[in-house]
């Protein structure tokens, strides 16, 4: 008899616990960290596994009271996005998807018991607390339970690109390279699953629950410049109007690094971050109209592969990746012998919070960030420099760095931006440089170094108008509010 050729190749699923059972019940997709229907590899295997045993498959997704310090700016767009995926997986391929408030280590294994499932699929992250609740919920699943785990956030799957932790791009990238004629390859579309799902579905209430979201979640409001979904993603990817593939790649190798001109960038990094498209389709799609330009598309694919896939290195085999424990020890060192020299400024979390420097361009990245949910990258590095200089020692300094970064970046909690943080204060991915007081070894960039790059008086013009329409939108819906209100 001859046998069939897997969907999904198989050093892309690691399984996580073997059942001591056959598949005979339903397959369940916890989905997480990849939340979209399409070039979804994990969904894929789900529904390929379901199909082959004939049972039926859903998708389950928990929301967690407070992920990781997440506010209504975060919340918000992924819970708008997962309202559009429930209503396109119902429609489409007629899949169920529940929706659970709480902590997964319960929920995930309760639903599993009520449907009697056999096997769990879930998506891939490196982060802590994502593993620390794999682990429990194999523990906490019934014998016969299988569960796998599929990595479709990155093109080469973590596992398969290095067993180790990576110094830097320079020795990852060649492993990279060298595998992706392997994994760089279409996905296959899926269908409705053969068997459909018999049971009750509770209905969800999107509409309060992204309302009660976005009230407690306040202190950091949505943003309007970026529509959440996978339809949006692709839009953004190659629409006809402001795609990035389809009308502005062709600035991106030259103008990336100018903080005032960002439609350089690509705008994708809300969806990657969310899964709500894939990393892979943005290559495939890139790889395209590489002839027409050759720089950009390579310079693009180095940052959204090598790059990406670094980040998820670091953090997944340095489980200290967001502290001065997970630098290399030549960075640590020069840290701790630099962390008593004299600093000009002093400022507490607050004034930081606040913008209240003496510096206006540092004081224009940080608005940026907290009115618009995303800061330049190039600015980012500065932003992170400049805390370590105006703060007590590294210690403080990381953390600062990534409580700001969570909290007001659309993107926050993320694997990039962890290493972002890292490579900023603690050289992480870096080199030693020549030495000076504060910074020791690690890289230094200053005010003067930031005008020679751009116009930084321009910079801080453009911020000054965005904080005003930002200012002006909240005024506008204040007193829309009230004026509802008063009607009644």
């Amino acid at each position: 008899m001859a046998t069939s050729i897997p969907v999904v190749q198989s050093d892309r699923i690691r399984v996580l616990k073997q059942g001591s059972g056959p598949l005979v019940g339903p397959v369940v997709y916890w989905m997480f960290r990849d939340q979209r229907i399409r070039d979804n590899w994990a969904l894929i295997h789900a529904v390929d596994q379901a199909n082959k045993a004939n049972v039926p498959v859903a998708i389950a997704f928990n929301l967690f009271d407070q992920l990781l310090g997440a506010k209504a700016r975060q919340l918000g767009f992924m819970l708008r996005g997962l309202e559009k995926l429930h209503r396109n997986v119902e429609n489409t391929l007629q899949i169920p998807f529940f929706l659970f408030q709480g902590e997964a280590v319960d929920t995930i294994p309760n639903f599993l018991k009520e449907c009697g499932a056999s096997l769990l699929v879930t998506d891939f992250s490196p982060l802590r607390d994502v593993r620390s609740w794999k682990e429990k919920i194999c523990d906490r699943v019934s014998e016969s339970v299988t569960v796998h785990e599929v990595d479709t956030h990155n093109i080469i799957p973590l596992w398969v690109a290095s067993d180790k932790l990576e110094y830097s791009a320079r020795t990852i990238r060649g492993k990279i390279n060298k595998l992706l004629p392997e994994y760089l390859i279409e996905l296959p579309e899926i269908g409705p699953p053969k068997i459909k799902w018999s049971s009750a579905k509770p209905p969800i209430d999107w509409p309060k629950l992204i309302a009660d979201v976005v009230r407690k979640g306040a202190e950091v409001p949505e943003i309007e410049w970026c529509e959440p979904g996978e339809d949006a993603a692709l839009e953004v990817l190659m629409g006809g109007k402001k795609g990035f593939l389809t009308t502005r790649l062709k600035n991106y190798s030259t103008d990336r690094n100018n903080p005032l001109k960002p439609q350089a960038l690509s705008g994708l990094s809300p969806y990657l971050h969310f899964g709500q498209i894939s990393a892979q389709t943005c290559a495939l799609e890139a790889r395209k109209v590489r002839k027409n330009y050759t720089q950009a598309v390579d310079t693009f694919l180095e940052e959204m592969i090598v790059r990406r896939e670094l980040a998820d290195n670091f953090c997944y085999y340095q489980p200290q990746y967001d502290s001065l424990l997970g630098a290399w020890e030549w960075a640590r060192k020069t840290l701790m012998e630099h962390a008593s020299d004299k600093r000009e400024h002093i400022y507490t979390r607050e004034q930081l919070e606040k913008a209240q420097t003496a510096d206006p361009l540092w004081n224009a990245s940080q608005l940026e960030m907290v009115h618009y949910g995303k800061m330049h990258g190039f600015m980012r590095m500065y932003w992170a420099k400049k805390i370590l200089e105006w703060t007590s020692g590294p210690e403080e300094a990381l953390a600062i760095t990534i409580y700001l970064n969570d909290k007001y970046h659309i993107d926050g909690r993320d694997p990039s931006g962890y290493v972002g943080c890292m490579w900023s204060i603690c050289g992480v991915h870096d080199q030693g440089w020549r030495e000076r007081p504060v910074f020791g070894k690690i890289r230094y960039m200053n005010y003067a170094g930031c005008k020679r790059k751009f116009n930084v008086d321009g910079y801080i013009s453009y911020v000054k108008r965005l904080v005003g329409e930002s200012k002006k939108r909240k005024a506008e819906v204040f007193f829309d509010k009230k004026a509802k209100e008063l009607r009644g």
